[in-house]
């Protein structure tokens, strides 16, 4: 795939000047902030501010960082969206993310801008996207949902599990593109070839998860292109690939900053730093929203054609928060874990890979000997299934984490 610079482009947008987007910027920010001032959630954090004077990114970066934790709270005392969008009644959708976090949805067109990343994939009219993302309380079915229709594919909302179905499915209706976490796919296509079926899956396009060079080169060996691109719940789009295989480009209607981990101060071009992003996205204006996911900007543009700034892709988490199986593990959960044992002194999550799947794995200071009674409380509050380790008191490292990544990403 690479080297295959695709020239045909979701819209003008991608395509535009240093010079057009500093201008479209500055004309888009005031009203942005306007928005968000306009709601309680913002009411201490920009009671300052003077929106109509914020037209640039030097002007953003001096306002504060808007951290997930805060949501949280807010969300608490002022559920469901704590004042930082407007009512619930003004929303399609209403989703869950761990947390837990409420986040607002909509079904207007591209209303999650996926379908540019869809089009960069090669998606579009004539495609049948065979959509294996989550629909259950959490966003990401309906986010790629949502940017299929706007390429023109019809969707297989299949979310996720029940592999023989999915696999039948695929062969019947002749799916020629897959939407999903990367790893799910292989099952899939695994699947497909114990029950003897054919597919004609020619194009997949990939989030919830890292995507390892190996599994990308199966897929590759398989006649499978397969993106990936950086999204979230609450922002939707952020960053993708094309076919250039050259970082990820910033989304048209995100403004991405990279600023020093625990403050909002931006980083030198090039160094590692926490990904702090602002939607214009007027049902849900974001400002300065730190992700907690560690990117650094790449020089030069790219040379598909896009113009806009490029990202390294995810680099790991800012804190101890990981992704597992496409799902984010964060160390309030392990604390919970815990607390609901008295004879349970520590816990220890690692996130590693088997073949080509992440696997989970607990590790408990206990004086227990059966590991299975942990079961069902590892899935209430770590919302996976994961191998239990008990381990003697005091044996856990002395390092202060709870969450430990082993997994490679070169």
């Amino acid at each position: 795939m690479r080297g295959d610079t695709v020239t045909s482009f979701f819209d003008t947008l991608e395509t535009r000047s240093a010079d057009e987007r500093a201008a479209a910027l500055a004309e888009a920010l005031p009203g942005q902030i306007a928005r968000a001032k306009a709601l309680p959630g913002y009411a201490d954090s920009l009671a300052e501010v003077e929106a109509g004077a914020v037209t640039s990114l030097d002007v953003l970066a001096a306002l504060p960082v808007l951290r997930k934790s805060e949501l949280g709270k807010a969300q608490a005392a002022n559920g469901p969206l704590g004042g930082f969008a407007g009512p619930a009644s003004g929303h399609a959708h209403i989703f869950q993310s761990p947390g837990p976090i409420y986040e607002p949805g909509g079904v207007s067109h591209d209303w999650w801008r996926i379908g540019r990343f869809l089009n960069a994939v090669g998606i579009g009219q004539g495609d049948i996207v065979q959509n294996c993302f989550g629909y259950h309380l959490t966003p990401a079915g309906m986010i790629f949902e949502n940017g299929a229709r706007a390429v023109g594919a019809p969707v297989v909302p299949a979310g996720t599990g029940q592999t023989e179905l999915q696999a039948r499915a695929a062969h019947d209706i002749g799916v020629t593109a897959y939407a999903g976490t990367p790893d799910f796919l292989k099952v899939i296509l695994d699947q497909a070839d114990q029950m003897g079926l054919s597919l004609k899956i020619t194009k997949a396009a990939v989030g919830g998860g890292a995507l390892f060079p190996s599994l990308r080169q199966e897929y590759a060996d398989r006649g499978i292109p397969c993106l990936q691109n950086y999204a979230t719940a609450d922002l939707g789009n952020v960053a993708y690939e094309t076919p250039a295989m050259e970082g990820m480009i910033v989304d048209e209607g995100v403004i991405v900053e990279i600023v020093r981990p625990g403050t909002g101060d931006p980083v030198a071009a090039g160094e590692v730093g926490e990904v702090v992003v602002t939607s214009l996205n007027p049902d849900y204006p974001l400002i300065r929203f730190a992700t907690g996911d560690l990117s650094a900007v790449m020089a030069g543009e790219s040379p598909c054609g896009r113009t806009n700034m490029r990202i390294k892709g995810w680099m790991g988490r800012a804190d101890q928060t990981t992704k597992i199986k496409g799902m984010f593990v964060r160390p309030e959960q392990v604390a919970d874990l815990v607390k609901r044992h008295d004879d349970v002194a520590r816990a220890r999550v690692i996130a590693d890979r088997e073949g080509e799947m992440d696997v989970m794995l607990v590790q408990l200071e206990t004086a227990a000997t059966d590991g299975s009674v942990y079961e069902q409380s590892v899935l209430d509050t770590l919302k996976l299934r994961g191998r239990i380790e008990l381990v003697p008191a005091g044996s856990l490292p002395n390092d202060g984490k709870v969450i430990e990544d082993r997994r490679s990403y070169e």
